[in-house]
């Protein structure tokens, strides 16, 4: 039996879940501050100056804090069952169902939210390692609870949840440097839709 590690944002779906659930979720207020606010953060992150961990927790903390978990948890199921169908990429499942067919172990891991991944994984029966938001008294807070699950983290945690040699071999997907040391665990890497060599 293998393993196949697949990550979500870019590599399942067309584009980002991280903006659109955000948008869902945050206040109209807040949105129209943040896109000011936020602007220049941005631009950092696009012009690679500060790094994606740096202005998703700063994003986040604006956006979420004070929002009731319960009422983002709804949101997120809402996102799972409506929103995600739409943004999967037909290849990227046709090579999830191609691993499953096989009875291979499938994870997802992804450093976007369990919020909305979290339904969508148990629908799909697939075992998830993702990012997951802070709460207090029944309220976010604004943070990430533990680690962002993107880069070093995600390898930490599959190899914390899976003993590696057990399996034959080790298939990753990923479309984005913070999938790099998740594409190094594995014996056939695909990036960006293509294998690694």
């Amino acid at each position: 039996m293998d393993l196949a590690l697949f990550d979500f944002d870019g590599t399942l779906t067309e584009c980002e879940t991280f903006p659109l659930f955000l948008r869902a979720v945050t206040p109209r207020v807040r949105v129209v501050a943040g896109s000011v606010v936020f602007a220049p953060l941005v631009l950092g992150y696009r012009l690679g100056w500060i790094s994606g961990s740096v202005t998703r927790a700063t994003i986040v903390r604006l956006a979420l804090s004070g929002l009731r978990a319960d009422a983002v948890a709804a949101a997120g199921e809402r996102f799972a069952q409506s929103v995600l169908p739409d943004l999967l990429r037909p290849q990227a499942l046709a090579r999830l169902q191609w691993h499953r067919e096989r009875g291979d172990t499938i994870a997802v891991v992804s450093g976007a939210f369990d919020a909305y991944l979290a339904p969508w994984c148990r629908a799909q029966e697939l075992t998830l390692f993702c990012s997951s938001l802070e709460q207090r008294d029944g309220r976010l807070t604004g943070r990430y609870r533990g680690a962002q699950c993107v880069a070093a983290e995600k390898a930490r945690r599959v190899r914390e949840h899976y003993d590696l040699g057990r399996f034959a071999a080790i298939h990753a997907y990923g479309d984005t440097p913070e999938d790099r040391e998740l594409l190094n665990l594995a014996t056939h890497r695909h990036y960006r839709g293509e294998p690694v060599i």
